[in-house]
């Protein structure tokens, strides 16, 4: 039977890859290192590159700005997945690199999800990354400090690459009706609103919001030649209700302000529900778990002091794992913190030292307690008097740690509220052992 290889058209490709960026000025986006003058652009523009790997969300240009840096240098590309790749390709990829290397051509590897590399295999860059052979191109989602073994990542300059505004997302999505690479040679009628609302579904991915306003046109209201697009399109095609609200505007402070009240209220079914109202319009976990995170000391603090290793760990879970598994981490911490005893007092206590810092800035550290490094530090009464507390049997000392201004002032008032109740009788004890102390 012949065989048949069938080819796809530019027409028939997604309508991401069909407007994936060719230049600089067409890249959307990551104006703190292309904006004009800014330090990837002037390396781009003097040819000037160097291994470097790009970290950031999924859909903000990674693979793309590869290939224009390709373009842009003259230099071969090849497009290297650490998913499908081993050792062996490595090898036989290196080997060709240091072949173009001896007739002068640039080689940029690029490596998509490079943390996926095992060590071994990111050891087997090293060589040809040191003699020049390769001009390596990592992309990562996850934070490269733990991801990409150190002998590499010291040979690389990393790049951090943030997810896309909403207004950047709704120029590339307008762009993207107005191009003939797009849907230019078609008529599209879409509204500015139903438009942000895409891009606030793409939470910051480009790529999402370009493959939400191709499936949109595809099921679009026809009329004669005209394909009118919907926010009850938009919706359909993304299976969400209208719970969307603008991220920057007022909404998005009223449902943040709503969950964190209800926690503190402990209200642990309104949280739960708040939760849910953002996370299903598309907000940012992270966002959330950051709130949730400063909640657990902010008005839980140690009354249970449990109750920040939770809020943590749900932010942990959340960047590595990231929508829709981790919403039930951040239902597990709110719900913890809704019914966890409450106390404000490491919030006051912030506070009030916070206002005697920004008015008293020019108080001196008492010399009792200053470093002294050097002899005329100590000829100057650096740390002259200091006492060491490990060295008394209470593993205490009446020693004055504030300045003269400030003397007895009390920050942290601890409430009775949960175990808070044991470190208030515990600086109680403290407190009354240093008076009795300073009558001697």
């Amino acid at each position: 039977m012949e065989q048949q290889t069938f080819f796809m058209s530019e027409t028939d490709l997604p309508l991401a890859a069909r407007l994936r960026p060719r230049t600089l000025e067409e890249f959307a986006g990551q104006k703190h290192l292309l904006g004009e003058g800014k330090i990837l652009r002037r390396l781009i523009e003097g040819d000037k590159i160097g291994s470097m790997i790009f970290w950031g969300p999924p859909g903000v240009g990674k693979t793309t700005l590869a290939r224009i840096i390709a373009n842009r240098t003259k230099a071969k590309f090849i497009d290297f997945s650490a998913v499908t790749s081993g050792i062996k390709e490595i090898k036989t990829v290196m080997e060709q690199a240091e072949k173009n290397r001896r007739f002068g051509e640039k080689t940029i590897l690029f490596v998509d999800e490079i943390h996926r590399f095992n060590k071994a295999q990111q050891d087997a860059f090293l060589p040809y990354v040191e003699k020049g052979s390769i001009i390596l191109i990592g992309a990562t989602t996850e934070n490269p400090s733990f991801e990409v073994n150190g002998a590499l990542l010291s040979r690389c300059k990393v790049f951090v690459l943030q997810t896309l505004k909403t207004e950047e997302l709704c120029e590339l999505l307008r762009n993207a009706v107005s191009d003939e690479r797009g849907f230019g040679r078609q008529k599209i009628e879409i509204s500015d609103d139903v438009i942000e609302t895409i891009a606030n579904f793409a939470n910051g991915d480009a790529r999402s919001a370009l493959s939400t306003l191709e499936m949109a046109v595809l099921n679009g209201e026809t009329e004669g030649d005209t394909v009118r697009v919907t926010r009850e399109t938009v919706e359909q095609c993304t299976s969400k209700k209208s719970l969307l609200y603008d991220k920057t505007g007022e909404e998005h402070y009223n449902l943040i302000s709503a969950l964190h009240k209800s926690m503190r209220n402990s209200d642990p079914d309104a949280a739960v529900y708040w939760l849910a109202r953002m996370l299903e319009a598309g907000e940012d976990p992270l966002y959330v778990a950051r709130r949730v995170t400063r909640f657990a000391s902010e008005d839980v603090g140690l009354a249970d002091p449990k109750a920040l290793e939770i809020a943590v760990a749900a932010f942990q879970a959340c960047h590595r794992i990231g929508m829709p598994e981790c919403c039930v981490h951040l239902t597990q911490a709110v719900v913890y913190l809704s019914m966890a005893p409450k106390s404000n007092a490491l919030y006051t206590a912030y506070e009030s030292a916070k206002k005697d810092a920004l008015t008293m800035l020019a108080e001196p550290v008492p010399l009792i307690i200053r470093n002294a490094p050097t002899r005329l530090m100590k000829e100057l009464n650096y740390g002259k008097g200091y006492r060491y507390a490990h060295d008394y049997e209470e593993k205490l000392t009446d020693m004055q740690c504030l300045p003269d201004s400030l003397k007895d002032k009390e920050y942290y008032r601890p409430t009775e509220e949960g175990m808070e109740s044991k470190y208030k009788a515990r600086l109680d004890e403290i407190k009354a052992w240093k008076r009795e102390m300073r009558k001697e």
